[in-house]
């Protein structure tokens, strides 16, 4: 059997070939599953990403729950691009790079970022959220938790 050396290390070439179709195999099935984008743009007028996927469907995500768009200029988030594939978003000027999955999967930034879209949406305040608090609190509060009994 011949063998390859690559680097200090040496293959048999049958194996190579294998772990080489495995790979191939694993590559294609990924572009088959992976969400892909077939256009990307800003929409000044409602401060929202517009994507269109490769299957037809649409969505939009407010600019400023993204990481590194908050605070952009519009002219800056209209200056995006698709990567390879269409798999991701890039921003050239402002070095930023999301991958499409994150995005639909609800990931926008790291997971400060994260913790604190979630504090700030906690203390957000609306009519509808004191009118609701208030309805609960007639009812006598939060609910228990339920107990959990082992048998």
């Amino acid at each position: 059997m011949a063998k390859v050396k690559i680097d200090q290390w040496e293959i048999e070439e049958e194996e190579l070939e294998r772990q080489h179709q495995a790979a191939l195999q694993q590559g294609t099935r990924k572009v088959q599953s992976e969400p892909q984008a077939q256009t990307a743009s800003y929409d000044a007028h409602t401060n929202r990403l517009v994507i269109e996927l490769k299957n037809g469907v649409i969505f939009q995500l407010p600019c400023p729950l993204i990481q590194g768009l908050r605070d952009a200029s519009p002219d800056t988030i209209a200056q995006l691009h698709l990567g390879p594939r269409g798999a991701s978003l890039h921003w050239e000027n402002l070095n930023l790079d999301f991958s499409l999955a994150g995005l639909l999967a609800g990931i926008f930034g790291t997971q400060v970022w994260m913790a604190e879209l979630g504090r700030t949406g906690g203390r957000a305040r609306s009519t509808a959220k004191t009118t609701a608090a208030r309805a609960n609190g007639k009812k006598g509060g939060r609910p228990s938790q339920p107990r959990q009994v082992t048998v």
